[in-house]
């Protein structure tokens, strides 16, 4: 969803790799199978489709990422009107967005974690794992039929199976998608190309010569000034431009990529891969077509400067483009005009950057001891997983937010704007609602999650559907004793990869020190670290193979 991956940057921070056991079935066994003392509540059939409505009133405690664009607020409709349909009321344990990764850690190392942690991003849930905090939820996916069926409906078992740890078993409930849908890429003034009588760029190569042509014309202007520059300098853009090479950077970065033509995982930050990336990223900065405060300003200061017309490019999705970009330019140069281009072609091909599991729920350890906990399950299994549990997280309540003709369509009442969809309207989905929260609403199918995009998103993503989808990593689950290992080495190689990533670019350390700095990462225990992925592949390959 459009809001849900501005929080990329939570892959920056993870290690590795949990990854799968493809012969493993979508059932698995529970460690205990006796839930009869904790049914209190439940439904006694439960099943695809059904509507869940606890037996009688229940709360579950709810970490809440409190966003910024639509902080939380107690009268939201989304939280009567989900105790109304549930019998379930949410208590959300709000934490700011700045400080919820951080926040998370804390609580749960104390354990004081709530009973659903939303808003995780894999692999973060591997630090969790060997301390016995959170829940094996694979054991428990016959409580949750609808995600059940999504999985084998989607055909979504191998992505699903990258999850798993060396127990064979996974520990984060995932969004789930039919489809990957495509949202970060190039923003860029349209009228800029128009006047300068340019095409609107295909290859990153044709992006290169555009901004030399914008930095022809306009020689006091950085054509491309870059928001997202915390934590991660660059994420947004790093991470797509990785993507087009090959490798994963940015908000993306994974320690360890593989190899298809060795058939083996190399370490990311030292592959040719994200040389050739960072070679093209510093030709930007050194030619003065990427402004080299992108690695350090504030979001507002790089918004600052598109309006003023200081600079026309920057990396962004649909949601920064109809909330943010438009607005801002409408105000200062009404006759600017800006769009959302297809993600341009780098190395690796017409590929899908995006993957179709995105951010999901860990379940605290101490709900499996919980009288309510068959309830709790079937709780999240609707409001995450059900159609119409996604249909009312994401549009709301029909007859008040959203009508649904007789063919299924829903259209967004005149009254509620979202994504610039009714922009003159009183109320705003998100902010007067709460519906459309990056907490609740999570994956589904096309017509679902691109039911609010307007004709020109539409149109965006049909040309990346048209696109291969990216592949995944192949598995290479660690134990305990090497995820305890690697984690030593994790902090100060992701450190040493960002703070070089950043010389390179503007060119305080020149490409010609390459091997040096690829020395360098190795006496950081690079080498070791791809050691243990390798041997950890091997070793699955050898007993599943």
């Amino acid at each position: 969803m459009l809001h849900q991956t501005w929080r990329r940057v939570a892959l920056a921070t993870a290690g590795l790799l949990a990854l799968s056991l493809t012969t493993a079935c979508s059932e698995d066994p529970a460690e205990s199978t006796d839930l009869s003392e904790n049914r209190v509540g439940a439904m006694a059939d439960y099943g695809v489709g059904d509507q869940f409505k606890a037996t009688e009133a229940l709360s579950f405690p709810t970490l809440y990422n409190n966003h910024t664009f639509y902080p939380l607020k107690e009268d939201w409709l989304f939280w009567s009107e989900l105790t109304k349909r549930t019998n379930v009321k949410i208590e959300p344990v709000a934490v700011p967005l700045s400080d919820y990764e951080q926040k998370r850690s804390l609580l749960i190392g104390a354990g004081d974690a709530p009973l659903i942690i939303p808003k995780t991003y894999h692999p973060q849930e591997d630090a969790f794992v060997s301390s016995g905090a959170i829940l094996p939820v694979s054991d428990y996916l016959d409580l949750m039929p609808n995600l059940k069926d999504k999985i084998a409906k989607w055909n979504l078992q191998p992505e699903i199976d990258t999850l798993r740890q060396a127990d064979g078993k996974f520990y984060l409930l995932p969004g789930v998608h039919e489809k990957p849908t495509q949202e970060y890429t190039v923003l860029v003034r349209t009228d800029i190309l128009e006047e300068l009588n340019l095409s609107v760029p295909t290859t990153w190569d044709d992006l290169y010569t555009v901004l030399k042509a914008m930095k022809a014309k306009y020689p006091s202007v950085y054509p491309y000034s870059d928001l997202f520059s915390k934590p991660n300098p660059t994420g947004a853009l790093l991470s797509i431009l990785g993507a087009s090479y090959g490798t994963r950077a940015g908000w993306d970065y994974q320690h360890a990529t593989w190899d298809p033509t060795a058939k083996k995982f190399t370490y990311t930050g030292a592959s040719e891969q994200y040389k050739q990336m960072l070679t093209y990223l510093h030709k930007l900065v050194a030619e003065g077509l990427l402004d080299p405060e992108s690695f350090t300003q504030t979001d507002d200061q790089a918004r600052q400067k598109l309006a003023n017309g200081k600079s026309f490019v920057v990396t962004g999705n649909a949601q920064t483009l109809v909330n943010n970009h438009r607005p801002d330019l409408a105000k200062t140069l009404p006759k600017a005009k800006m769009a959302k281009i297809p993600l341009p072609v780098g190395p690796a091909g017409e590929i899908n950057t995006f993957f179709r599991l995105e951010n999901g729920i860990m379940i605290s350890s101490k709900a499996r001891e919980s009288k309510n906990f068959v309830a709790m399950m079937q709780f999240i299994d609707w409001l995450w997983y059900s159609d119409a549990g996604q249909e009312f997280a994401r549009w709301g309540v029909e007859g008040t937010t959203f009508t649904k003709d007789t063919s299924g369509k829903r259209t967004l009442d005149p009254a509620v704007d979202f994504l610039g969809l009714n922009p003159t309207a009183p109320k705003h989905l998100q902010k007067d609602f709460g519906f459309q929260n990056g907490v609740f609403a999570y994956g589904g199918g096309p017509d679902l999650v691109r039911g609010f995009f307007s004709p020109e998103e539409l149109e965006f993503q049909k040309v990346m559907d048209a696109r291969k989808p990216r592949e995944v990593n192949p598995p290479a689950p660690l134990t305990d004793e090497e995820r305890e290992q690697v984690s030593l080495w994790e902090t100060p190689l992701k450190d040493f990869v960002t703070q070089n990533t950043l010389k390179f670019a503007l060119g305080q350390r020149p490409l010609s020190e390459w091997d040096a700095y690829v020395a360098e990462l190795k006496a950081k225990n690079s080498d070791q670290y791809i050691d243990l992925v390798n041997k950890a592949y091997e070793r699955f390959q050898k007993n599943n193979g």
